[in-house]
């Protein structure tokens, strides 16, 4: 486990697996700290490639804030990682939250990003969600059983044991990151940002009931010049956790004329 001090003084933590000439930053979603990666990771392997992978602010061993939970100071937060791992260019990996956090790293970073891949990504226009959704979702911080609902609307293959990781993961982040957070990626609008991405990029659509393919297609990859969709069938909301072999030849197969590069 690594540490840094961002520029208003948050204590981020980060994580690097493996050894390689390219480096892959993992950027993770709403309600979870880089521990979601894991088994996503047990699959991806170690071969030729730098994994660094951040607990965003609030979240894991990162110090919480005052507030301070945009989507654009998670982007600065991710910057500062991969400064402090050495990471000049980079390829990014974000789901959910984080693949909104993401975009608009390649879009204000370009020449920094060499390519992304979008796990069930939130639009850069953000997400509406019906009034029950968003309160639940609003006051669901350190509540068990109102996270366990989330993921139960969210998923599709979740082994129970997965699951019991997850809900204690989310068991660490204070309502307070929760609620800002949440407010943060359903309410962002910076999809006017993503002509100046330049870098080659996959959105991974899955059978997620908040967000399915269709949905998808329309709201990002149609949105990025250099964007293709990829649908993996079966697991719902987090693949990385329903289906992490399948989601992880995926991921491979974008990344791998990166690695040649």
């Amino acid at each position: 486990m690594h540490t840094l001090t961002a520029s208003d003084g948050v204590e981020l933590a980060y994580r690097t697996f493996g050894e390689g000439s390219t480096s892959v930053v993992l950027v993770h979603g709403w309600m979870m700290s880089g521990a979601v990666y894991d088994d996503l990771l047990a699959a991806l392997g170690n071969d030729g490639v730098r994994w660094i992978v951040p607990d965003l602010r609030g979240s894991g061993r990162s110090g919480s804030a005052d507030g301070t939970y945009s989507i654009e100071q998670y982007a600065k937060d991710v910057i500062a990682v991969a400064d402090a791992a050495g990471a000049t260019r980079f390829a990014l990996v974000g789901h959910s939250m984080g693949g909104q956090i993401a975009q608009i790293i390649a879009a204000t970073w370009p020449e920094r990003v060499i390519g992304a891949a979008l796990l069930c990504p939130v639009p850069a226009s953000g997400m509406a969600l019906p009034d029950d959704a968003r309160g639940l979702f609003l006051t669901s911080g350190q509540n068990r059983e109102m996270q366990k609902t989330i993921l139960g609307l969210a998923c599709k293959t979740l082994p129970e044991a997965a699951r019991e990781r997850l809900l204690d993961d989310a068991g660490k982040i204070t309502p307070e990151c929760i609620r800002f957070a949440f407010t943060s990626w359903s309410g962002a609008s910076f999809a006017d940002k993503l002509g100046a991405i330049t870098a080659p990029v996959v959105v991974i659509g899955t059978d997620d009931p908040f967000l399915p393919q269709e949905f998808l297609r329309a709201a990002v990859s149609s949105k990025i010049k250099r964007a293709s969709l990829v649908y993996l069938p079966g697991p719902g909301h987090y693949p990385g956790s329903e289906a992490p072999r399948e989601t992880a030849a995926v991921l491979r197969a974008f990344l791998a004329p990166l690695l040649q590069g």
